[in-house]
């Protein structure tokens, strides 16, 4: 989960957390307080001795709330039938990482009825494409697009793309640290079937024969899938996860899994920190971040990311690719790792905001081992269309630092679309909705906190994981509870921010939308927009509505079209 500054900072962030308290969970508080403590078991609670009215007086301090003296002698009284009650729980024993709460989160509102999106002739045909590539290096940057119709026309073999995959991610990780587990053996058998079936006429879609990369929270049957962190380097799954089954289907060749920051937040994982293309002296962001370095590095055409709050957009902004996060409930996660039950979510991260499409158009389907899954149809546009399609943005997005990416304004009204300008306020700061956030996320790794095996992560920041899951012990149910009321509240302030348009267009940090919108739930296209410098790409995003991602494609096509900057590449070994 990467935290944009523009939104939520670091330093932030932690004053904010600073301030909860746990005053629901007395004993879990003083036994993970304790030198080694490594669970909260019933010896260890004796072992506290009496909670007093002074052990609710020093919780209250955390928990930003204070009582008389009277309540304090009454509540010390009682207080230990929730300590039995914690000590009752925690006799389940460990929960498995897949298992969601009872509660589901919806991103559609009582009532509200879904968009039908716009379809169009020209959404079902396939641009024309270019003659037979001169070289392989032709294959490195090339749309599924591209590659498809190549495969098609027999001028080039599953095969041939898989291997120059290969030999690219194998020189691009000895120094971006990309990758954590290359996928040959198995490609290679996949390649040559899917080339056998290409030869006798057949063809599973735009996929066949692609090759492509996995975020390493995902799982391989018989690949180590090790989310990046040490405690899991070694976890080999014995079944697929859903998109793999479906991707594999669809003839899409899985050729590296690739690198996340651990646990699904930040760049660093177990092997290092995965590296920006464009100026390998910075981390490629995260978590999605190997995803994002294989595409900009000319690897694979596509890859597949996740994101709870900015996963795709950060590292796609960074490393100048095109990710498209879908509408909250589109894809399952079924065999992935859970990081947030109610606000995970998994995309595609390509070269072209077309592509993004075509490989959401795969991945969409209900599922019923997801809780969350919903079933909504989905069909990839193919031609760029912005024309008519209404655009809001606020000015205040454009200022400042953010101000040359006035550019996508221009841009749109070349392409045809009627900008929109108003002024979009929250209703209050969004960053009390990452309260909700952290709670599930430190319920997901319970475990690991109450084991200390957190303490084996590569990064022990302040803002990283182990100590972020420590302090979330402190926050109140209460607070939880109010969180979650309020991102109702920002639920329907969204549906007002976009009733009179189609979209909404901003710098990928403006506003507090993109902490917004994860908690909603609404899809978000980042493509590049330009460069701040030789080696600094610059993005803009596209808001929707729910499952309204084909909108989001048609218009953001036809910004990528108009701006003219997804061509570029970023300066690397040559081969």
């Amino acid at each position: 989960m990467q935290q944009p500054e523009d939104c939520v900072s670091p330093a932030t962030r932690r004053e904010f957390f600073y301030t909860l308290g746990a005053l629901s969970a007395f004993a879990s508080t003083a036994a993970l307080a304790q030198e080694g403590a490594s669970e909260v078991a019933p010896t260890a609670l004796t072992a506290l001795g009496e909670i007093t009215p002074s052990t609710i007086e020093v919780c209250e301090r955390l928990a930003g709330i204070q009582f008389t003296p009277v309540e304090r002698e009454q509540m010390a009284k009682t207080v230990g039938e929730q300590v039995a009650s914690f000590q009752s729980r925690a006799k389940f024993g460990e929960l498995p990482n897949a298992l969601a709460p009872a509660q589901v989160f919806r991103v559609m509102l009582p009532g509200e009825a879904m968009r039908a999106p716009t379809k169009s002739a020209e959404d079902f045909f396939a641009r024309k494409q270019c003659n037979a590539p001169a070289s392989s290096a032709d294959f490195d940057f090339a749309t599924i697009e591209q590659l498809s119709a190549w495969i098609v026309n027999g001028k080039v073999t599953s095969r041939q793309l898989v291997e120059r995959s290969l030999a690219r991610l194998r020189a691009v990780n000895a120094s971006h640290f990309c990758v954590i587990t290359l996928v040959e053996a198995q490609a290679l058998r996949e390649a040559d079937a899917l080339d056998a079936e290409t030869r006798v006429g057949k063809s599973r879609g735009p996929l066949h024969g692609i090759p492509y990369g996995l975020k390493d929270l995902f799982d391989t049957a018989n690949i180590t899938t090790t989310w990046g962190a040490e405690p899991w380097r070694d976890r080999v799954p014995t079944d697929d996860a859903a998109i793999v089954t479906r991707l594999r289907d669809a003839g899409a060749v899985l050729v590296a899994k690739t690198a996340l920051g651990a646990l699904a937040y930040g760049d660093i994982w177990f092997g290092g920190t995965c590296r920006n293309p464009w100026n390998p002296t910075q981390g490629s962001s995260g978590s999605s971040a190997g995803s994002a370095s294989v595409v900009a590095s000319g690897c694979v055409p596509f890859a597949i990311g996740t994101e709870t709050l900015g996963s795709i957009v950060s590292p796609c902004t960074r490393c100048g690719t095109t990710g498209l996060r879908p509408t909250f409930g589109r894809v399952s996660r079924h065999g992935a790792m859970a990081l947030c039950w109610s606000w995970d979510k998994v995309g595609p991260i390509a070269r072209s905001v077309i592509d993004t499409g075509i490989v959401l158009e795969v991945l969409n389907a209900q599922d019923d081992r997801d809780p969350s899954s919903v079933a909504v149809a989905f069909t990839a546009p193919r031609m760029p269309n912005a024309k008519g399609f209404r655009v809001g943005y606020d000015k205040r997005w454009f200022e400042g630092s953010n101000a040359a990416s006035k550019v996508s304004l221009d841009a749109l009204t070349q392409g045809g679309a009627v900008l929109v300008e108003k002024e979009i306020t929250p209703p209050c700061d969004p960053s009390v909705l990452v309260t909700g956030l952290m709670c599930e996320a430190a319920a997901c790794f319970e475990q690991l906190t109450r084991s200390n095996a957190d303490d084996t992560l590569a990064w022990q920041a302040d803002e990283a994981w182990p100590n972020s899951f420590r302090q979330t012990w402190f926050v109140p149910a209460i607070e939880f509870v109010q969180a979650e009321r309020i991102r109702r509240r920002f639920m329907e302030w969204m549906r007002i921010a976009l009733a009179d348009c189609d979209a909404l267009v901003l710098p990928p940090f403006a506003g507090g939308l993109l902490v917004i919108t994860n908690a909603t739930g609404h899809p978000t296209l980042c493509m590049r927009e330009g460069f701040d410098s030789a080696n600094e790409p610059r993005s803009i995003t596209l808001i929707g509505h729910p499952f309204d991602e084909a909108s989001l494609l048609k218009i953001g096509s036809a910004l990528e079209a108009t701006l003219d900057v997804a061509r570029m590449r970023p300066e690397l070994l040559q081969m």
